[in-house]
């Protein structure tokens, strides 16, 4: 992404982050308040593995497969125990376990998926507002149009999407429709812890939408509704491109505007 598009983007969101006139109504949440975050810490012993060190248990698993499926003959049998033998020395040579740590894949997963599902449970019920991108998805059966709210543009596309407890279902309850796909928005609504899982074309295809989110949107609010509500745009600017310059995102010959 180039700075001009980088600060379009961090702008737009800049904008969105003000508070709107008359939504006193609804509490204003971040992206970070709808996780569960007692599921966020837990021991992952392949968080600090090399890729290299990674691709030695993937060979471990996947030879001891080819013995365990049985018919590979003894030659390939073979091959197959040298080949783990070769991988657990590699491993052991790093003082790792390479047993162990293959024994634990499956609880670490489990662990993973808890941590990228589990939703804040104090939301549930409440009146929430939120600002994100929106992508347009098929309508319910009742007829209610439908959007996905996500945290960063691209995502669903030409990103992946995100866990599911940060994209959540929107069902609009006006005639609002995005005019574009990632369209910066916030919703304001009732919230509801509620898995859902829907595959529909975005972009260049077929997407697995999974949510732990529902809101039953009562107000939306693009660009223009927010404009006018904004801190003034030099402030917003200034901020921007010092977030920027911190992140190493602004171009060298940048370095010294923004102060």
């Amino acid at each position: 992404m180039d700075l001009f598009s980088s600060l379009r983007c961090a702008t737009l969101i800049a904008l969105l982050g003000a508070t709107p006139a008359g939504a006193s109504d609804s509490k204003p949440i971040d992206w970070a308040d709808l996780m569960d975050q007692s599921a966020q810490t837990f021991d992952d012993p392949y968080r600090d593995l090399t890729y290299d060190q990674i691709d030695d248990l993937r060979e471990i698993v996947a030879e001891t497969s080819k013995i365990e499926q049985g018919g590979l003959g003894g030659d390939t049998n073979a091959q197959s125990e040298s080949r783990i033998e070769e991988a657990r020395e590699r491993l052991a040579q790093d003082g790792i376990d390479a047993d162990w740590l293959v024994a634990q894949r499956w609880v670490v997963a489990e662990r993973r998926e808890k941590a990228a599902t589990s939703a804040n449970s104090n939301l549930d019920g409440q009146t929430v507002s939120l600002a994100g991108f929106a992508i347009p998805a098929p309508a319910d059966e009742d007829g209610a149009q439908v959007v996905y709210l996500v945290p960063a543009r691209g995502m669903c596309s030409h990103m992946p999407p995100p866990n599911a407890n940060q994209m959540i279902r929107a069902r609009i309850n006006s005639d609002w429709r995005p005019s574009m796909m990632h369209e910066p928005v916030r919703l304001s609504g009732t919230l509801s812890v509620q898995e859902t899982n829907q595959s529909f074309r975005v972009v260049d295809g077929d997407v697995q939408m999974r949510s732990s989110f529902v809101l039953d949107v009562s107000r939306v609010e693009t660009m223009q509704d927010l404009r006018a509500d904004s801190e003034a745009s030099s402030e917003w600017a200034t901020s921007l491109v010092k977030r920027l310059r911190a992140s190493g995102q602004l171009p060298i010959q940048q370095q010294g505007t923004g102060d």
